[in-house]
């Protein structure tokens, strides 16, 4: 994963001090590329610095919008934070699944994460800007989290899956992307409807199950195709079994 491709924006955020402790959030997990919706002048200079600390070089080099699709123009996906599902908004993922698609991306292309106001979040239009979801469980009595925790929540597992890559590579070991690992559990959820191991309707529940769970074992091709190759003969052979009755 490529942490310099990694954009995080701030939309209309209001207290300069939270900017701050954003920016040192950041710093934490090895980002550098901060963008806000909003005008630098509306920041209090001095605010932002006490809490931002040694990572007071973010804010210098952060950049300024009117808008998220102005800001995240150059990017692959944009993905804001939310609570609230809705009708467009499909699945959102957890920060780990999350980590895990930007890490198949973020080689060649950019990804945003958008987090909003700290009183209301993302508006209805500001996520209609963005092109996924993601969401950070937290207690139903007391959800709302600081933005910069916020912040250093999805940082952390990006950051993480950026170390799990380079100790990946070190040993010569590559995962599959998203992408491929989707192949895989179409082959295993269709061998197993072969054999007549769930009904139809129950096929997407049990793609997301092998898709989680694959998903953290960070598999890879020669891998992926080994539990392909299990499945494809467990069908075959039940198949057969069937005939011969």
């Amino acid at each position: 994963m490529n942490l310099s491709n990694v954009v995080i924006i701030l939309c209309r955020p209001e207290e300069s001090r939270n900017v701050g402790a954003v920016c040192r959030a950041m710093a934490n997990n090895g980002l550098k590329n901060l963008r806000i919706v909003g005008k630098k002048s509306d920041f209090d200079e001095e605010r932002v610095r006490i809490l931002a600390i040694h990572a007071a070089p973010i804010w210098e080099k952060a950049r300024f919008f009117d808008s998220i699709t102005e800001a995240a123009r150059d990017c692959t996906l944009v993905a804001g934070t939310t609570r609230r599902r809705g009708k467009k908004r499909g699945k959102l993922l957890l920060p780990e699944e999350f980590a895990q698609k930007a890490g198949s991306i973020t080689s060649d292309g950019k990804v945003a994460v958008v987090f909003g106001n700290e009183r209301t979040g993302l508006e209805e239009e500001e996520l209609d800007e963005c092109n996924m979801g993601v969401t950070i469980p937290s207690s139903d009595e007391f959800g709302s989290l600081n933005l910069s925790h916020a912040v250093q929540i999805i940082s952390y597992h990006i950051f993480r899956k950026s170390l799990e890559e380079k100790n990946m590579a070190s040993r010569g070991y590559t995962p599959v992307s998203l992408e491929r690992l989707e192949k895989t559990v179409s082959e295993i959820t269709g061998d197993l409807q072969k054999i007549g191991f769930f009904k139809l309707a129950g096929r997407d529940d049990m793609e997301k199950f092998w898709t989680d769970i694959l998903s953290r074992a960070a598999l890879s091709e020669s891998e992926a195709k080994y539990i392909e190759k299990i499945f494809d003969k467990a069908a075959g052979l039940s198949g057969k079994l069937k005939t011969e009755k």
